[in-house]
């Protein structure tokens, strides 16, 4: 028990208050800091635990009196609290690297720029139907504190992104992920690519020889990494471009996985579609067979798997033309996987508030697939000049409602209306859920 040490909370969203709960239950003296304001349920619990907390504010001599600063994933390092934190030597740890010094059961983590979310959900959905005591958490379920303060697993699945990973010192995975790397969140690292790379291979930090790593083969940047690296975990690579002797890997027809017991299954059985879908599906299956967990459950699972909300979401299918939801897209390379998955002559909704994007490697695959472009942002100018060369039509909507009439309208019989912007929300919505709601809701109202 940690009586009467003190640690601040910076964030009072799902993994602040689970941080509060579970510091509260160890013993610590807690402070809850928002410079937003605080949602009414959240504010009810920190009541209940009898937590001071604040909102709309950061009370600096308090937070800088801690001997402990959990903070929010999405507080850059660079803000003023966190920079004079560390100048005065306070330790500055995520709600995970917390949460974990407490937590007595295994951990499957899982990164990458894209395909983090499906492939959590996709070996959570594995290990529960195989009936494993398992618990969702990092950017997807329960705060991870909570549960490890309130539930009895054995092994949690655990969604972690770069910023998260920063703020991990001392925590293990039994079992890491490393799905794909690609240009992503560079603001928040000086515009350097290796600074991200090196968050992300935070993934396999303090794993030894018991443990492994599983990653995507066919990734460049992850594989000039590891010949670099002396790496401890026993090591899992899947690919969908060469046969793995010890991994897994997948061709136009099957994948095979070749630990332990071989696994071989058609992909045309799987709920998840496209290439993309096929290496998530890859890496969950080598976690599973890490497991022993039966072929036929695994079977099973790939083919009744239902995807996240916001990823590749069929949303309806109006007239003979077919509409998917894929605002959780928000850079290009989302946007790439999601265009390649198209098997149809396709009208993309795309745009928002652009994060640099290149677009440039979005080309082939828009000359040979799109018909028409919807532009859904306050400025569409950068789209409408790279793209108008190689799509004829190309027209600017202000709503989801005008997107998806212009997509119902631009699109024929067996056709397909694609959300999928390639950007972030924030310009005419409150997120990117926000922005695929109204998306969905415009589409039912058709």
């Amino acid at each position: 028990m940690q009586e009467n040490k003190k640690i601040a909370i910076l964030g009072a969203g799902e993994s602040g208050v689970g941080t509060a709960y579970l510091a509260v239950q160890q013993g610590w003296n807690v402070f809850v800091s928002d410079f937003g304001n605080i949602k009414k349920e959240y504010k009810e619990e920190l009541e209940t635990l009898n937590i001071d907390w604040e909102e709309g504010k950061h009370d600096f001599e308090r937070i800088l009196s801690a001997d402990l600063i959990v903070k929010s994933p999405g507080i850059s390092p660079k803000s003023e609290i966190i920079q004079r934190a560390l100048a005065k030597g306070i330790k500055i740890v995520s709600e995970i690297e917390f949460a974990g010094k407490y937590n007595k059961a295994k951990t499957i983590c899982i990164t990458g720029s894209n395909g983090k979310t499906t492939t959590t959900m996709l070996t959570f959905h594995i290990l529960k139907k195989a009936g494993f005591k398992v618990g969702l958490a990092g950017n997807v379920g329960k705060s991870f504190a909570k549960q490890v303060a309130t539930e009895d697993f054995d092994w949690y699945v655990l969604e972690l992104s770069s910023f998260q990973l920063d703020d991990m010192f001392e925590f293990k995975a039994d079992i890491s992920m490393l799905l794909n790397i690609t240009p992503d969140h560079l603001d928040r690292y000086n515009y350097e690519m290796q600074n991200y790379v090196d968050s992300k291979f935070r993934i396999i930090q303090n794993q030894t020889e018991n443990d492994y790593f599983i990653y995507n083969a066919d990734d460049e940047l992850i594989m000039k990494e590891i010949n670099s690296k002396l790496i401890k975990a026993q090591k899992l690579p899947f690919s969908i471009k060469t046969v793995q002797e010890h991994g897994a890997f997948a061709d136009d027809k099957q994948i095979t996985i070749n630990i332990k017991e071989q696994f071989i299954m058609s992909i045309h059985d799987f709920a998840l579609k496209g290439k993309h879908n096929t290496q998530n599906t890859l890496a969950s299956g080598l976690a599973a067979r890490v497991l022993d967990i039966r072929n036929e459950t695994l079977r099973e699972s790939f083919s009744d798997f239902v995807n996240v909300e916001h990823r590749l979401e069929f949303v309806a299918k109006v007239n003979g033309i077919e509409f998917i939801n894929d605002s959780k897209a928000t850079n290009v390379n989302s946007a790439w996987f999601a265009l390649e998955s198209m098997d149809k002559p396709t009208v993309w909704i795309v745009g928002g508030v652009d994060k640099g994007n290149d677009y440039s490697e979005l080309e082939a695959l828009v000359k040979d697939k799109v018909k028409a472009i919807i532009c859904l942002g306050t400025d569409n100018q950068k789209i409408i000049d790279f793209f108008s060369k190689d799509v004829e039509t190309i027209v600017e909507a202000k709503s989801a409602l005008e997107a998806v009439a212009y997509g119902y309208r631009l699109a024929g019989k067996d056709e397909t209306v694609l959300l999928s912007p390639a950007c972030a929300s924030f310009d005419l919505f409150d997120n990117y859920e926000d922005r695929g709601n109204q998306f969905k809701s415009a589409v039912r109202s058709l």
